[in-house]
């Protein structure tokens, strides 16, 4: 599809990703598009400092979901995004990461579409690309491993029905999205399935943000870790091999981030 015809009955809906945090991580046409929004749709999420990009004559309206705690229903947001593409050039849905990793932007793109409403998918960098690169953990590594997954721990109907002997594979990456309150089950889940209680383990909380936080340990010690250094949502577990660079290939320090920021 392409953007709005000046000679169109609606508007069109961008479905763009934020990326995980940092704002220079956007790519430069969802700065485009936030930059002339006329109205966004956002979802909890979204950074402050990508937030800041959007005009401030744009209404925002706040899309947010937490675990059990939903803002606004699913279906509410499918209708209202029909709703501003009626009054709206351009709408723009806003969500953490890429829209179509774990983000439900598939089902609302259904939506548009049965209804007649133009869209438009604008790739984000995912959290599970951006967290790890920050953190200098290369998903992939000659040696170490050879793929990597991506799975969610947190589930609809709250059962976390994988096949865990194919997950327990140590040449392969497993990102876990939302996965910290289920961290202990995962990790119990893995170690009974043949994946070694020893294998490297980093959870990444607000990655990419001057607010970034983490800790390494393994799949035996990881609840207790993560306790200890009070992790907190959102979230990123990251398990493999790979995990056990952390502390080699980390370039980035946020802390630094926020010194700049303070002496600008």
């Amino acid at each position: 599809m392409t953007e709005r015809d000046e000679h169109s009955s609606t508007g069109t809906v961008y479905l763009v990703g934020a990326g995980p945090g940092d704002p220079d991580l956007l790519t430069v046409k969802a700065s485009r598009l936030l930059s002339s929004a006329d109205v966004v749709v956002y979802d909890r999420l979204v950074s402050p400092a990508v937030m800041d990009i959007i005009p401030a004559t744009a209404p925002r309206i706040y899309a947010g979901k937490a675990s059990a705690n939903h803002h606004m229903p699913q279906s509410e947001i499918n209708a209202l995004l029909v709703s501003l593409a009626a009054e709206h050039a351009s709408v723009v849905r806003l969500k953490g990461g890429d829209p179509f990793i774990f983000g439900r932007g598939s089902e609302e793109a259904i939506h548009l579409s049965e209804n007649g409403v133009a869209f438009e998918v604008v790739p984000g960098i995912s959290a599970a690309s951006g967290c790890s690169a920050y953190l200098g953990i290369p998903l992939t590594h000659r040696g170490l491993a050879t793929g990597v997954r991506y799975l969610t721990g947190h589930t609809q109907d709250d059962e976390l029905n994988f096949d865990w002997e194919q997950l327990a594979d140590p040449e392969t990456t497993l990102v876990v999205y939302m996965g910290l309150a289920n961290l202990g089950e995962i990790a119990a889940r893995l170690i009974a399935a043949g994946l070694s209680a020893s294998t490297p383990l980093a959870a990444v909380e607000r990655g990419t943000t001057p607010a970034q936080r983490h800790c390494v340990a393994t799949l035996e010690t990881a609840v207790e870790a993560v306790t200890a250094a009070k992790i907190g949502p959102p979230c990123l577990i990251i398990i493999g091999k790979v995990a056990g660079l952390a502390g080699t290939l980390e370039w980035w320090r946020p802390e630094q981030v926020v010194k700049n920021q303070d002496s600008a």
